[in-house]
């Protein structure tokens, strides 16, 4: 199952409590205070697991507690330190807290971690008292409470490549053909059910991650169907492949609907580089193959395939290469530029 909201509680380790104590020896009757202090209490963290892929965990486990510091002892000596918590998630995940909606962090890397809730500090205990005037302090105090509160997990999923159609477009064919993954395929809308990632190897000097989202219908961004569900999925890709069946009786309105819901969820997602394809060209005459052309008003790239046949999708892949090698030049570039700046 692919779940890719989840909702849990975090609760940081108490700090334990001070102590109030007195050394105890043969032959010293009034010994000075020796109450040590308490431990800290352990942390939460949010750490990245790259073989992880779906925050199914939490939806059975939903609450979290890091351990409490132990309490100081006589002798002076401090409580032993809760330990800390780690709870592993997913490349991709955005972390909100659920009370204010503010972004606490965007996860994306192997191995990288996020402090999501810090342990309370450990009391003193009554040798931290101790003055030239008191010199039998009877007070300590209480280790302070950890921090807590409930927070959001958001999977976006990363990808360079994003396809964006109707249902039974050809989306999750394509992807089957061209990469590593093997989604589920049917003729009928809907089939996918969830995002899908492929790898895709171009020879042997290139390759990218290529995503499937669930297909949209008019009115995804209103919540209908189950485009608005996944789109967030695409949004950190750097490239999207329009796709639109190539015996469709209104391309240009179909387009027009795909780019439209798009801005309406993002206008940054709407504005991202395109390619634009007719998928299923196996099923025109080939007197009409010659007739396709970009819809109006979109400048990129354009290409015609049949994941059926084959025919077509090396070119589509050299121009999805020859894209993602642009935008790669691109970024280095504006790099360049900014740190001149400084």
């Amino acid at each position: 199952m692919f779940v890719d909201r989840a909702k849990i509680y975090v609760k940081a380790g108490d700090g334990g409590n001070g102590i109030v104590s007195f050394r105890r020896e043969k032959y010293v009757p009034k010994g000075g205070p020796d109450g040590g202090d308490g431990g800290n209490g352990g942390n939460v963290w949010l750490k990245v697991d790259p073989h992880l892929q779906t925050l199914l965990d939490y939806r059975y486990r939903q609450h979290f507690k890091a351990e409490r510091g132990a309490h100081g002892q006589g002798s002076n000596k401090t409580g032993k330190r809760g330990k800390d918590l780690t709870i592993r998630i997913p490349p991709g995940t955005l972390v909100k807290d659920f009370e204010t909606g503010v972004v606490l962090g965007d996860l994306t890397e192997p191995g990288q971690t996020l402090l999501i809730a810090r342990g309370g500090k450990g009391g003193r205990g009554n040798a931290r008292f101790a003055t030239p005037t008191n010199q039998a302090p009877r007070t300590s105090e209480p280790g302070t409470p950890g921090e807590e509160r409930t927070i959001l997990l958001e999977l976006k999923l990363i990808a360079d490549v994003g396809l964006v159609g109707f249902p039974n477009a050809g989306k999750s064919t394509l992807l089957s053909r061209v990469s590593n993954a093997t989604p589920k395929i049917a003729d009928y809308p809907f089939t996918t059910l969830r995002p899908n990632l492929g790898y895709v190897k171009i020879e042997d000097d290139f390759n990218f991650v290529l995503a499937d989202i669930p297909g949209l219908i008019e009115g995804a961004a209103d919540g209908k169907g189950l485009g608005l569900q996944f789109l967030r999925h695409i949004e950190r890709t750097r490239l999207l492949v329009y796709l639109v069946e190539a015996d469709s009786e209104f391309p240009e309105k179909d387009f027009e609907t795909l780019r439209q819901e798009l801005r309406r969820y993002s206008n940054t997602l709407a504005e991202k580089p395109a390619v634009f394809a007719f998928s299923k060209i196996d099923l025109l005459p080939s007197e009409n193959r010659a007739k396709l052309h970009p819809p109006a008003g979109f400048d990129g790239p354009f290409v015609v395939f049949s994941s059926v046949t084959g025919e077509g999708l090396p070119t589509l892949l050299k121009i999805i290469r020859s894209e993602l090698r642009r935008l790669t030049e691109e970024t280095a570039v504006a790099e360049e530029t900014d740190q001149s700046d400084f």
